[in-house]
């Protein structure tokens, strides 16, 4: 089965906050099967279920704050479910010993088992810092080790800008990898471009999709430098379709 692909809507955020039916309109027009949210600007879990069924998307997870979770755990899981989202993701913390990240990690797993409980996924998404924030800590790897229910979204751009291998790394971690974010680096300023314009290995990141089976590809960019973001979203899902097509063939 070829994997679906979604985009993460923090690369247009300013287009959502303007009118974020219309945004969602515009995503389906660059083709997209489905969306990762990033808060739903005011609107209602029936409001929001609503537009995704007028424009045929669907949702692949929702990006929520660990604070959000924590103090509205139940209420959250009810509006996920309603918008038809069964991947909850945490999508960013730091902490400035390793001790505090090993008590907020324990405080996710048991979050996450809660989460399963009620037929949805839990994930955490990285960024670089988890590998350099402290000295000789890998800290996503601590998170694979010692909380068994929670998944991995991992952002292939971060862990390259990281330093770590790639490769290497997701083969180690790949049993419990269960979405990525697919986003290309631009050289020089180092930042994110459009999916074909930079020097990330793309094509093998989908290869690596393929046999691991992943539903979901997830475009995100967070610069721009030539085009506006929903154009430049646009040609990611466009780039990154064509390879999909090329691996998958």
């Amino acid at each position: 089965m070829k994997p679906k692909i979604a985009l993460q809507l923090w690369s247009i955020k300013e287009v959502c906050e303007a009118n974020f039916q219309e945004a969602l309109k515009e995503v389906k027009k660059s083709g997209f099967d489905g969306v990762e949210f990033a808060g739903y600007y005011g609107k209602s879990a029936v409001e929001v279920k609503g537009y995704l069924d007028e424009y045929g998307l669907e949702a692949a997870a929702s990006h929520i704050s660990y604070e959000k979770l924590r103090a509205n755990l139940e209420e959250t899981v009810a509006f996920e479910k309603t918008i038809g989202n069964k991947r909850i993701v945490v999508p960013h913390a730091t902490f400035s010993t390793f001790e505090e990240w090993q008590a907020f990690i324990a405080e996710m797993e048991e979050m996450a088992v809660k989460v399963a409980e009620e037929g949805m996924e839990f994930y955490y998404h990285n960024h670089a810092h988890e590998f350099t924030e402290i000295p000789g800590q890998d800290i996503i790897d601590y998170i694979y080790k010692h909380a068994k229910h929670i998944h991995l979204e991992m952002d292939l751009y971060w862990l390259a800008y990281s330093g770590i291998d790639v490769f290497a790394w997701l083969e180690a971690h790949k049993d419990r990898i269960g979405l990525l974010h697919i986003k290309d680096m631009q050289e020089s300023p180092k930042e994110s471009t459009e999916i074909g314009s930079g020097i990330l290995p793309i094509q093998e990141y989908v290869e690596l999709a393929k046999q691991l089976a992943l539903p979901w590809l997830i475009v995100e960019q967070e610069a721009f430098q030539q085009y506006q973001p929903l154009e430049a979203t646009s040609i990611g899902y466009r780039q990154l379709k064509a390879l999909v097509e090329e691996v998958y063939a």
